[in-house]
Protein backbone atom coordinates (compact mmCIF):
# COMPACT_ATOMS: atom_id res chain seq x y z
CA UNK A 1 0.00 0.00 0.00
CA UNK A 2 1.09 3.28 -0.76
CA UNK A 3 1.39 6.11 1.24
CA UNK A 4 -0.21 9.38 0.74
CA UNK A 5 2.04 12.23 0.33
CA UNK A 6 1.72 14.22 4.01
CA UNK A 7 -0.32 17.10 4.42
CA UNK A 8 0.65 21.04 4.95
CA UNK A 9 2.55 21.21 8.20
CA UNK A 10 0.28 22.27 11.15
CA UNK A 11 0.28 25.92 11.70
CA UNK A 12 0.60 26.45 8.55
CA UNK A 13 -2.23 29.41 7.54
CA UNK A 14 -3.37 30.59 4.17
CA UNK A 15 -2.78 34.55 3.38
CA UNK A 16 -4.35 37.04 4.95
CA UNK A 17 -5.05 34.88 8.62
CA UNK A 18 -3.41 35.56 11.60
CA UNK A 19 -3.36 32.44 14.09
CA UNK A 20 -6.67 32.31 16.05
CA UNK A 21 -8.58 34.06 13.54
CA UNK A 22 -11.97 31.72 12.36
CA UNK A 23 -11.70 31.39 8.52
CA UNK A 24 -14.68 33.69 8.05
CA UNK A 25 -14.97 35.58 10.65
CA UNK A 26 -17.84 34.24 12.33
CA UNK A 27 -18.43 30.81 13.38
CA UNK A 28 -17.64 27.67 11.26
CA UNK A 29 -20.32 24.87 10.94
CA UNK A 30 -19.03 22.47 13.40
CA UNK A 31 -17.18 18.81 12.66
CA UNK A 32 -18.86 15.38 12.66
CA UNK A 33 -19.41 14.41 16.18
CA UNK A 34 -17.40 11.38 17.60
CA UNK A 35 -17.78 9.83 21.56
CA UNK A 36 -15.04 7.25 22.79
CA UNK A 37 -15.83 5.22 26.01
CA UNK A 38 -12.79 4.16 27.12
CA UNK A 39 -10.12 4.34 29.73
CA UNK A 40 -7.01 6.98 30.28
CA UNK A 41 -3.77 6.11 28.91
CA UNK A 42 -1.65 8.28 31.56
CA UNK A 43 1.64 7.74 29.15
CA UNK A 44 -0.62 9.41 25.85
CA UNK A 45 -0.07 6.28 23.66
CA UNK A 46 -3.49 4.02 23.77
CA UNK A 47 -6.88 4.83 25.18
CA UNK A 48 -8.72 7.44 25.18
CA UNK A 49 -5.41 9.97 24.38
CA UNK A 50 -4.72 7.89 20.92
CA UNK A 51 -8.57 8.08 20.61
CA UNK A 52 -8.45 12.14 20.35
CA UNK A 53 -5.34 12.22 18.25
CA UNK A 54 -6.69 10.18 15.77
CA UNK A 55 -9.97 11.98 15.81
CA UNK A 56 -8.43 15.46 15.70
CA UNK A 57 -6.33 14.11 12.65
CA UNK A 58 -8.80 12.85 10.83
CA UNK A 59 -10.97 16.33 11.15
CA UNK A 60 -13.56 14.67 13.49
CA UNK A 61 -14.86 16.54 16.75
CA UNK A 62 -13.68 13.88 19.59
CA UNK A 63 -15.80 13.47 22.93
CA UNK A 64 -14.90 11.14 25.35
CA UNK A 65 -16.66 9.34 28.71
CA UNK A 66 -13.68 7.90 30.62
CA UNK A 67 -14.22 4.36 32.27
CA UNK A 68 -10.69 3.77 33.90
CA UNK A 69 -7.88 5.45 34.84
CA UNK A 70 -4.53 3.92 34.41
CA UNK A 71 -1.05 4.21 35.49
CA UNK A 72 0.32 3.49 32.37
CA UNK A 73 4.09 3.71 30.46
CA UNK A 74 6.09 2.74 27.59
CA UNK A 75 7.11 -0.14 30.24
CA UNK A 76 3.42 -1.54 31.59
CA UNK A 77 0.28 -1.09 33.49
CA UNK A 78 1.06 -0.07 36.85
CA UNK A 79 -2.74 0.22 38.02
CA UNK A 80 -6.02 1.16 37.07
CA UNK A 81 -9.13 2.14 39.02
CA UNK A 82 -12.51 1.89 37.18
CA UNK A 83 -14.69 5.08 37.70
CA UNK A 84 -18.33 4.34 39.37
CA UNK A 85 -20.86 3.22 36.51
CA UNK A 86 -22.80 6.41 37.78
CA UNK A 87 -19.76 8.63 36.80
CA UNK A 88 -19.84 6.79 33.26
CA UNK A 89 -23.19 7.01 32.85
CA UNK A 90 -23.54 10.42 33.81
CA UNK A 91 -20.44 11.45 31.20
CA UNK A 92 -22.19 10.13 28.39
CA UNK A 93 -26.20 11.40 29.22
CA UNK A 94 -24.22 14.61 29.14
CA UNK A 95 -22.65 14.84 26.01
CA UNK A 96 -25.26 12.99 24.07
CA UNK A 97 -28.05 14.49 24.88
CA UNK A 98 -26.55 18.20 24.55
CA UNK A 99 -24.36 17.78 21.67
CA UNK A 100 -25.65 14.32 19.99
CA UNK A 101 -23.00 11.90 18.41
CA UNK A 102 -22.56 10.53 14.95
CA UNK A 103 -20.47 7.78 15.83
CA UNK A 104 -19.52 5.83 19.12
CA UNK A 105 -16.10 4.23 19.95
CA UNK A 106 -15.61 1.69 22.96
CA UNK A 107 -12.03 0.26 24.59
CA UNK A 108 -11.03 -0.35 27.64
CA UNK A 109 -14.89 -1.61 29.82
CA UNK A 110 -12.90 -3.11 32.65
CA UNK A 111 -16.21 -4.71 35.04
CA UNK A 112 -18.59 -6.50 34.61
CA UNK A 113 -20.74 -3.48 35.81
CA UNK A 114 -19.29 -0.96 33.23
CA UNK A 115 -20.16 -3.57 30.73
CA UNK A 116 -23.75 -4.01 31.29
CA UNK A 117 -24.12 -0.31 31.79
CA UNK A 118 -22.03 0.86 28.44
CA UNK A 119 -24.02 -1.96 26.66
CA UNK A 120 -27.58 -0.43 28.12
CA UNK A 121 -26.43 3.02 26.83
CA UNK A 122 -25.44 2.09 23.55
CA UNK A 123 -28.91 0.27 22.71
CA UNK A 124 -30.23 3.75 23.11
CA UNK A 125 -28.20 5.37 20.59
CA UNK A 126 -29.16 6.02 16.83
CA UNK A 127 -25.22 6.03 15.65
CA UNK A 128 -22.71 2.97 14.68
CA UNK A 129 -21.17 1.77 17.37
CA UNK A 130 -17.43 0.58 16.73
CA UNK A 131 -16.83 -1.97 19.97
CA UNK A 132 -12.75 -2.64 20.63
CA UNK A 133 -13.22 -5.30 22.94
CA UNK A 134 -9.51 -4.75 24.89
CA UNK A 135 -8.93 -7.40 26.84
CA UNK A 136 -5.15 -7.23 27.28
CA UNK A 137 -2.70 -4.35 26.67
CA UNK A 138 -0.16 -4.18 24.61
CA UNK A 139 2.87 -5.08 26.96
CA UNK A 140 0.35 -8.32 28.37
CA UNK A 141 -1.45 -6.75 30.81
CA UNK A 142 -4.77 -7.77 31.85
CA UNK A 143 -7.57 -4.39 30.99
CA UNK A 144 -10.91 -6.58 31.42
CA UNK A 145 -11.46 -8.97 34.15
CA UNK A 146 -12.02 -12.36 33.50
CA UNK A 147 -15.73 -12.64 34.28
CA UNK A 148 -16.89 -9.95 31.92
CA UNK A 149 -15.62 -11.57 28.52
CA UNK A 150 -19.04 -13.00 28.63
CA UNK A 151 -20.89 -9.87 29.27
CA UNK A 152 -18.54 -8.68 26.67
CA UNK A 153 -20.03 -11.67 24.52
CA UNK A 154 -23.75 -11.71 25.53
CA UNK A 155 -24.64 -7.98 25.79
CA UNK A 156 -22.16 -5.86 23.79
CA UNK A 157 -21.47 -7.60 21.00
CA UNK A 158 -25.17 -7.32 20.48
CA UNK A 159 -25.52 -3.52 20.11
CA UNK A 160 -22.18 -2.96 17.83
CA UNK A 161 -22.22 -2.43 14.09
CA UNK A 162 -18.62 -3.63 14.11
CA UNK A 163 -16.05 -5.65 16.75
CA UNK A 164 -12.07 -5.35 15.84
CA UNK A 165 -10.83 -7.80 17.41
CA UNK A 166 -7.36 -8.82 17.62
CA UNK A 167 -6.59 -12.20 17.61
CA UNK A 168 -6.13 -12.86 21.55
CA UNK A 169 -9.00 -11.36 21.35
CA UNK A 170 -11.07 -13.83 19.26
CA UNK A 171 -10.04 -16.67 20.91
CA UNK A 172 -10.95 -14.70 24.09
CA UNK A 173 -14.66 -14.52 22.63
CA UNK A 174 -14.99 -17.15 20.37
CA UNK A 175 -12.97 -19.91 21.54
CA UNK A 176 -10.96 -20.28 18.02
CA UNK A 177 -7.46 -20.43 17.75
CA UNK A 178 -6.09 -18.33 15.02
CA UNK A 179 -2.64 -19.37 13.78
CA UNK A 180 -2.91 -18.46 10.42
CA UNK A 181 -4.91 -16.08 7.30
CA UNK A 182 -6.79 -19.42 6.22
CA UNK A 183 -8.40 -19.37 9.29
CA UNK A 184 -9.32 -15.78 10.13
CA UNK A 185 -12.52 -15.75 8.01
CA UNK A 186 -14.10 -18.80 10.43
CA UNK A 187 -13.13 -16.59 12.84
CA UNK A 188 -15.21 -13.60 11.52
CA UNK A 189 -18.56 -15.79 11.14
CA UNK A 190 -18.02 -17.02 14.49
CA UNK A 191 -18.11 -12.89 15.58
CA UNK A 192 -20.65 -12.01 13.81
CA UNK A 193 -22.62 -14.99 15.11
CA UNK A 194 -22.36 -13.45 18.38
CA UNK A 195 -24.37 -10.02 17.35
CA UNK A 196 -22.55 -7.17 15.52
CA UNK A 197 -23.26 -6.42 11.84
CA UNK A 198 -19.45 -6.75 11.02
CA UNK A 199 -15.99 -8.26 12.59
CA UNK A 200 -13.23 -7.05 11.43
CA UNK A 201 -10.61 -9.89 11.99
CA UNK A 202 -7.15 -8.10 12.48
CA UNK A 203 -4.12 -10.37 11.45
CA UNK A 204 -1.22 -7.67 12.40
CA UNK A 205 -0.10 -10.78 14.84
CA UNK A 206 0.78 -13.36 12.11
CA UNK A 207 3.50 -13.64 10.08
CA UNK A 208 3.39 -11.68 6.64
CA UNK A 209 1.83 -9.18 5.54
CA UNK A 210 -0.49 -7.00 7.87
CA UNK A 211 -3.71 -8.52 6.77
CA UNK A 212 -7.07 -7.95 8.24
CA UNK A 213 -10.49 -9.09 7.18
CA UNK A 214 -13.74 -7.42 7.35
CA UNK A 215 -16.89 -9.72 6.83
CA UNK A 216 -20.08 -8.68 6.89
CA UNK A 217 -21.90 -11.95 5.62
CA UNK A 218 -20.78 -14.06 2.42
CA UNK A 219 -21.30 -11.23 0.09
CA UNK A 220 -19.34 -8.95 2.15
CA UNK A 221 -15.93 -10.28 2.50
CA UNK A 222 -13.26 -7.66 2.33
CA UNK A 223 -9.87 -8.07 2.53
CA UNK A 224 -6.96 -4.91 3.77
CA UNK A 225 -3.30 -5.41 3.69
CA UNK A 226 -0.64 -3.42 3.95
CA UNK A 227 3.10 -4.14 4.85
CA UNK A 228 4.78 -5.01 7.72
CA UNK A 229 7.29 -1.75 9.43
CA UNK A 230 10.02 -3.40 11.06
CA UNK A 231 9.28 -0.97 14.33
CA UNK A 232 8.73 -1.94 17.59
CA UNK A 233 7.38 1.24 18.55
CA UNK A 234 2.99 0.12 18.11
CA UNK A 235 1.73 0.86 21.25
CA UNK A 236 -2.17 2.25 20.50
CA UNK A 237 -2.20 0.67 17.20
CA UNK A 238 -6.19 -1.00 18.45
CA UNK A 239 -7.45 2.24 19.82
CA UNK A 240 -6.07 4.30 16.71
CA UNK A 241 -7.84 1.64 14.20
CA UNK A 242 -11.08 1.96 15.78
CA UNK A 243 -11.14 5.51 16.47
CA UNK A 244 -9.97 5.90 12.67
CA UNK A 245 -12.98 4.10 11.60
CA UNK A 246 -15.23 5.34 13.84
CA UNK A 247 -14.38 8.96 12.17
CA UNK A 248 -14.52 7.66 8.56
CA UNK A 249 -18.73 5.81 9.57
CA UNK A 250 -19.56 9.78 11.55
CA UNK A 251 -18.28 11.17 8.12
CA UNK A 252 -20.15 9.46 6.21
CA UNK A 253 -18.49 6.70 4.42
CA UNK A 254 -20.16 3.12 4.26
CA UNK A 255 -18.45 0.75 6.42
CA UNK A 256 -15.46 -1.22 3.79
CA UNK A 257 -14.21 2.53 2.90
CA UNK A 258 -14.38 3.79 6.75
CA UNK A 259 -11.74 0.51 7.08
CA UNK A 260 -9.80 1.09 4.08
CA UNK A 261 -9.35 4.65 4.88
CA UNK A 262 -8.80 3.82 8.86
CA UNK A 263 -5.73 1.09 7.33
CA UNK A 264 -4.39 3.61 5.63
CA UNK A 265 -3.90 5.97 8.21
CA UNK A 266 -2.87 3.34 11.11
CA UNK A 267 -0.36 1.98 8.22
CA UNK A 268 1.32 5.59 8.24
CA UNK A 269 1.23 5.73 11.97
CA UNK A 270 3.23 2.45 12.61
CA UNK A 271 5.82 3.49 10.21
CA UNK A 272 6.10 6.62 12.18
CA UNK A 273 6.12 4.99 15.91
CA UNK A 274 8.71 6.47 18.14
CA UNK A 275 11.04 5.79 20.97
CA UNK A 276 9.19 6.92 24.40
CA UNK A 277 10.53 6.13 27.51
CA UNK A 278 12.20 2.81 28.12
CA UNK A 279 9.74 0.41 26.69
CA UNK A 280 7.55 0.31 23.47
CA UNK A 281 6.46 3.40 22.23
CA UNK A 282 3.74 4.84 20.50
CA UNK A 283 2.28 5.14 16.81
CA UNK A 284 2.50 8.53 15.37
CA UNK A 285 -0.65 10.00 15.08
CA UNK A 286 0.17 13.53 13.69
CA UNK A 287 2.47 11.43 11.34
CA UNK A 288 0.57 13.27 7.70
CA UNK A 289 1.97 16.54 9.22
CA UNK A 290 5.63 15.66 9.86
Amino acid sequence: MALPSPTPALGRLSPGLRPGAPPSGGPSEAPPRVLTVAGSDSGGGAGIQADLKTMLALGVHGMSVITAVTAQNSLGVQGYWELPAEAVRAQFRSVVDDIGVQAVKTGMLASVELVETVSELLAGVDAPVVVDPVGVSKHGDALLVAEAVATVREKLLPVATLATPNLHEVTQLTGLTVEDESQMLEAAKALVDLGPRWALVKGGHLAGEAADLLYGGPEEVHWFRAPRYDNRHTHGTGCTLASAIAAGLAKGEPLPQAVASAKEYITGAIAGGFALGAGIGPVDHAWRWR
